[in-house]
Parts: structure tokens; sequence; C-alpha cells
């Protein structure tokens, strides 16, 4: 196959590159979650998981933007755990992402259906679902740049939501909106600011995780990045700090006009807008139609991430079919350098998993579960990847000058963003250990018995090895 017709074109700018990682992270998790984990772990629990998870988070990125503006590729995590861990690893972590995000497709066409049905309540869902997915397709289709555009304007309407809501919040604070001050009582309320010690911070951290999820698409897009060595950096720096800046100071404006003792804040259902505690400081502001408004953010964060949802997969399995872990066929690309086979096959897995969930609603459930742990997998790949991608340049004597951008705090950073990561995964359900309900712990942690398939297979059928420090490829990029 000829090379015009494997390599993607380098059509994403830098603002495409921030946008895409902030679309990836800011969506229903802040916009619906974040009350769920005030109630849960109090406001100042909530804010010391969100922010370690941010920490964490930003390590990650800067592991992964080390390896990407070095060797800058398009599905970059899955190549690099082939080429500096054992192919066998690689394939995993690019077979599983790749599912994980056919099914998120899947998810996200069927939330959007019912967010519009808050407004046409007589039309049936699917049509709905049906319509985004091919507007989604559409999108990817085009072009990359054409993805990176609309990526870069819905991500835009939910940053300036959050904006909205920050000076809004901060006004209701001070009594200038809503009436009389609140000061500081809801951050001393019952048990507040920390509920639940321990168990109620480590389940938050669960939550918070979720939420950033997607951070890593900054990675996955560096293959189609202009000039990825200023890009990539640029763009970690920006979403760091704009991540950390939303989050952290959303959750406290939250914490202290909503007590966390409110029953309002154990919502987080996306058919009811209402109990989004956006909605509810909104409306305490004195703002009666925030939760129509709200609606249609929440549907542009939905719509954001599947569209990011489909690129990134698509983008996945092209990588991998370049590298034969997956059918020569996928990694074909059109002239506008988008990998048509790969993206129509995602498509359609994306959508006969949204039949699933018409049709078979505990196959539909066993999917979603089967995905569930499938980014923080991704992450732990991330960091493995960079650890022996440092151990392989010292055992081959390269100089790190010849590295464009450098992680931060090396090593003591990416490690402690592994631990976070093997912590957030080992407890994801404390509860089913300290029950014993086997079936809840299968059901739970299925991503990992599925990725130890994958991995078993590749090694056994070809005999990979671990590779030795010295053979691994630094030079061919």
């Amino acid at each position: 196959m000829s090379q015009e017709n494997t390599e993607m074109h380098r059509s994403l700018k830098t603002r495409h590159l921030s946008m895409i990682a902030i679309g990836g992270s800011i969506g229903t998790g802040l916009f619906l979650a974040s009350g769920s984990a005030i109630s849960e772990a109090g406001p100042g629990g909530a804010l010391v998981a969100y922010a370690l998870m941010g920490v964490m988070v930003y390590f990650m990125m800067t592991s992964l933007g080390e390896m990407a503006t070095y060797m800058p590729v398009s599905g970059s995590f899955s190549t690099y755990a082939s080429r500096f861990i054992d192919p066998a690893f690689g394939f995993a972590l690019g077979w599983n992402y790749w599912f994980n995000w056919a099914i998120t497709l899947a998810v996200e066409i069927n939330t959007a259906a019912i967010i519009m049905q808050y407004w046409l309540p007589d039309v049936p869902s699917w049509m709905f679902s049906m319509v985004f997915l091919a507007l989604i397709f559409g999108v990817n289709a085009t072009s990359g740049r054409s993805f990176g555009e609309a990526e870069y304007w819905l991500s835009m309407i939910k940053v300036i939501t959050v904006i909205i809501f920050i000076v809004i919040g901060t006004l209701t604070i001070f009594g200038i909106m809503g009436g009389e001050p609140v000061g500081m009582k809801n951050f001393t309320v019952g048990e507040a600011p920390f509920v639940g010690g321990i168990p109620a911070l480590l389940s938050v951290f669960v939550v918070a995780g979720f939420s950033f999820q997607g951070t890593e698409l900054i990675g996955v897009s560096a293959g189609e990045t202009e000039n990825p060595e200023e890009s990539i950096p640029k763009a970690i720096k920006q979403v760091f700090w704009r991540i950390i800046l939303f989050y952290i100071v959303s959750i406290f404006i939250i914490g202290v006009l909503i007590p966390y003792t409110s029953p309002n804040l154990l919502g987080g259902d996306v058919a009811d807008v209402a109990t989004s505690p956006f909605t509810l400081v909104f409306k305490r502001a004195g703002l009666a139609t925030a939760a129509s408004v709200l609606n249609a953010v929440i549907l542009t964060a939905i719509l954001s991430a599947g569209n990011s949802g489909l690129y990134a997969s698509s983008r996945m399995l092209h990588s991998m079919a370049k590298s034969g872990q997956a059918p020569k066929v996928f990694a074909k690309v059109n002239k506008r350098g988008v990998p048509i086979n790969a993206l129509i096959l995602t498509a359609m897995v994306g959508a006969v998993a949204f039949l699933s969930s018409i049709f078979g609603e505990s196959f539909y459930g066993l999917l979603i579960a089967a995905s569930g742990l499938t980014g923080f997998i991704a992450w732990l790949g991330i960091g493995l990847s960079h650890l022996r991608f440092r151990r392989a340049m010292k055992a081959q004597g390269k100089d790190l000058g010849v590295l464009k951008y450098r992680a931060k705090l090396f090593p003591f950073g990416p490690l402690l963003a592994l631990a976070l990561c093997v912590l957030v995964i080992v407890g994801q359900d404390i509860p089913a250990f300290i029950n014993m309900d086997w079936g809840q712990i299968l059901f739970t942690y299925m991503s990992i018995p599925l990725v130890l398939v994958l991995f078993v297979y590749y090694k056994v059928r070809y005999k990979t090895k671990l590779i030795p420090l010295q053979e691994v490829d630094l030079d061919n990029k």
C-alpha cells in the first residue's frame, strides 16, 4: 500500500488541540456528577478528590507529551506501549481503547436522544440517536480539521457556560445576586467540610477520574497536529490550568451555596437536568430559565464526547492497522487524510451497541461494564510506557537534550500518577469486596480480564517478549 494511502494530514492547530482535551474533560462529570460528589464526601472532600485527580492527570499528560513531541503518531500510546514495552501490551491497550470509545459513542447518542425529549417528548428517541450519529459521522468523515473545528466550538460553549457559572456563583456568594450573602456556613454544616472519611474520599476520587477522562486525546491526535513539538506542550499547559480552574472553582462555589445535605445534590441523572448543581445555583441567583439553557449546554457536551469518541477510536484503529495489529484495510485513508474504513467500522459498532440498548438492555449493560475501566487502563499504559521510554534512553546513552519537551518532576511525577491511577482502578467498587459480592466484582472490573485475554492471545500467537532496553526502537519516528 502506498505511503499516500496511509498517512493522515497534519491539519489540527494548537487551538484545536487545547479544546479537544478540554472538551473531553468538561462534560456531564462536571455539570451533573459534581453534585453527588459533594453530597457523598462533603465540599472539602470533593475539592481534595478533584484536586488530587487533577494533579494525577497533569503528570500523566506531561508523560504523554514528552513521548508525543519526540514521536508524534496518531493513536500514540498504543504505539508507545508496543515499541517501549511489549507488542502484546500495545495490542491489548489499543483494541481495548478502541472498544471503549465505540461503546461510548453509543452511550452518548443514546443520552443525547434523552436530552432532546426534554423539548420534544413525543418523538421516538431512536430517531434523534440516528440523526446525531449521522451528524457526528459526517463531521469526522469530512476531514481532521472539520473535527477540530466542530470540537473547538462545542467545547467553547461549555467553557463559556462554566465561566458564566463562576461569575454568577461568585456574585451570589456575596449577595449581589439572589439575596443575602451566604458566607462559608455550608462548609461547616453537619459533618462538613469532610464527610464519610477515607472511603467517601476514595469513592469521589473514582468519580473525579471519570470526569477527567478524555485528556489523553492530546496524544491520540498528535499525528495530525501542525508542529507538534510546539503545540503539544502549549496545549498541555493550557489544559491543566483551565481544568483545575474550572473544576476546583466550580465545586467550591457549589459547596458554598448548596449544603451537602441537600437532597437535590443526590441527582445527577441526565434525564432530569433540574438535578444539576449548576441549575440549582442559577436558580438561587434568580435565573428561572436555567434548566432549559443548561439542558442545551449538556446536549453540546454529550455531542462533543461522541464526536471525540468517534475520532479517537478511528485513529487508534488506523494506528494499529499501520503497525500490523489490525487488518490492513483500516490503515487506508482517503484523499482528505481521513481513515475512512476505520471510521465506518467504529460508527457501525456504535450503532449496533445503541440498538442493543433498545432490544437487549442486559447485553447493553455488559458492554458498558466491559468498557468501564478502559480510560484508567490507558492512563496506566501511558505511565508505564513513559518509564520504559526514559529507561531505554538511559540504557542506550541518549542525551535528554534531544527531547523537545520533558515531563515535569521526573520520576516523582509519573510515579505518583501511576500510584494514584492504580488506586482509582482498585477502588472502583470497594463495597463489593467488603460484601464479597463476586458477581458485582466481575461486572465492575470486567475490563481487566478482557485486557488480559487480549494480551495473552497476542503474546501466545506471536510469541512476543518484553523488549530489552537496548533493543527499544527510539530512532524510527
